[in-house]
């Protein structure tokens, strides 16, 4: 079935309107594809609704990590496309989200409150995990990505997105001050959460190239960038993070 809603007549920019028949790595199918504006975000497939940036994802995932069905996976979110793909296919699926006044390894609404900064999961609990567009949310990325290099197995990856800014270092906006308020170092930056209210969620920091090193001094042996294997149209590809404990 094909999916039309209200949001994404909301996203169109007529002049930059396409449409295409390409291979999803979601659906593991050819599908219309269609761009509504210039970025990855408005790169939709209409059958399971994956942007370009989870389309990456899921094709860099793929072709590191091979059959799911034998790996236990953490991912980072409770819905979306990819959270579909990963209840699909995967071994065994873990996940959760970041609620607001709510204490880690607690639920709400059926779904386990964690907070990447601090996890309530045991060491080395996980072959793979996963994220997309989190980690510039994240007061502290660094003691976060400890965090998933700590639950991970031996040999185990991390594979996740986040904006990249193009440049080479990465410039902190915000800071969590140890009285718990916020210091801005920039102008406020917000993006959409269907999750949170109106304004969005606050972006601490735009990531640079040296996110490779940040993983890597936080212990992964391995850590690049990855561009997808396949065609994602109109070159709306996003590199995607790849890390190996």
């Amino acid at each position: 079935m094909i999916y039309i809603f209200p949001k994404l007549f909301s996203m169109i920019k007529w002049r930059h309107l396409s449409i295409c028949l390409e291979h999803c790595p979601l659906c593991m199918s050819r599908r219309i594809i269609v761009r509504l504006d210039e970025n990855e975000l408005a790169v939709r497939c209409l059958w399971c609704r994956s942007s370009a940036v989870t389309m990456s994802l899921a094709a860099v995932l793929s072709a590191a990590a091979g059959d799911l069905e034998s790996k236990e996976v953490y991912e980072l979110s409770s819905r979306g496309p990819l959270f579909k793909h990963l209840k699909q296919r995967a071994g065994k699926l873990t996940f959760s989200e970041y609620f607001d006044q709510v204490g880690p390894g607690e639920f709400h609404n059926g779904v386990q409150c964690q907070d990447v900064q601090n996890l309530t999961y045991s060491d080395k609990s996980f072959d793979i995990c996963t994220s997309t567009e989190v980690f510039e949310h994240v007061p502290d990325d660094l003691k976060g990505f400890s965090e998933i290099f700590r639950v991970l197995r031996p040999g185990g990856l991390f594979i996740f997105t986040v904006p990249l800014s193009g440049s080479v270092e990465t410039v902190e906006r915000a800071r969590l001050k140890p009285n718990g308020r916020i210091e801005h170092l920039l102008p406020p930056e917000y993006h959409i959460d269907p999750a949170r209210d109106h304004k969005g969620t606050l972006v601490f920091r735009n990531y640079g190239a040296d996110i490779v090193q940040r993983l890597k001094n936080q212990g992964f042996s391995e850590a690049k960038l990855v561009n997808p294997e396949i065609n994602i149209p109109w070159g709306l590809a996003r590199r995607v993070v790849v890390c190996t404990k």
